[in-house]
């Protein structure tokens, strides 16, 4: 199921990630670099839930489209981040733990399916709340200046950016505590 409409709305945010960097060359200024990569990407970002709503609501779940769709995210997660290091607007040592929770994460859940434990590393709570911030934390960040003249958007975007490099500790954690007891049972 490559071409259902939520693994199209998958693609999209895939295909949103060269738009949203090259914004930030672009000969604007830098309010209307800022803005257009912030809508966008709060646009690509609600795909993310319409992409899982629209799956169970047409009964297009795929295997395909459940692989997809958090490789989507990841991807998108981490470009804005290296373009928001390169802009000086996050610290370099945030985007690394973030980034490599999401590599690390990642191969767990892939070696806990092949010893037949992924149950084990199934997304949590804590999980979904850490990229729930880091979604929020993110366009802040892009926006860079006041918005609605009360919200100052860099204060608030580095606050909960670092509230989710905080979450992404505390889920990684989780989730290693999860696995250690199959990695443990399948190493006897």
């Amino acid at each position: 199921m490559f071409f259902t409409i939520p693994t199209l709305l998958t693609w999209l945010r895939i295909v949103a990630i060269p738009v949203i960097i090259v914004v930030f060359a672009m000969p604007l200024p830098a309010e209307s670099r800022n803005l257009v990569a912030t809508l966008l990407f709060v646009a690509v970002a609600l795909t993310d839930w319409a992409d899982g709503y629209l799956a169970r609501k047409l009964g297009q779940t795929s295997a395909f489209g459940a692989f997809l769709d958090p490789v989507a995210d990841k991807f998108l997660i981490c470009s804005c981040l290296l373009v928001l290091v390169e802009m000086g607007r996050v610290d370099t040592l945030i985007a690394l733990v973030i980034i490599g929770r999401e590599i690390a994460i990642s191969a767990l859940r892939e070696w806990m399916a092949q010893i037949g434990a992924s149950r084990s590393v199934a997304v949590h709570l804590v999980g979904k709340l850490k990229t729930t911030v880091q979604m929020v934390a993110i366009p802040f960040l892009l926006y860079d200046g006041t918005l609605f003249g009360v919200l100052d958007t860099a204060l608030w975007g580095t606050f909960l950016i670092y509230a989710a490099a905080v979450l992404t500790i505390w889920s990684m954690v989780y989730y290693l505590r999860k696995a250690v007891p199959e990695i443990r049972a399948k190493a006897r």
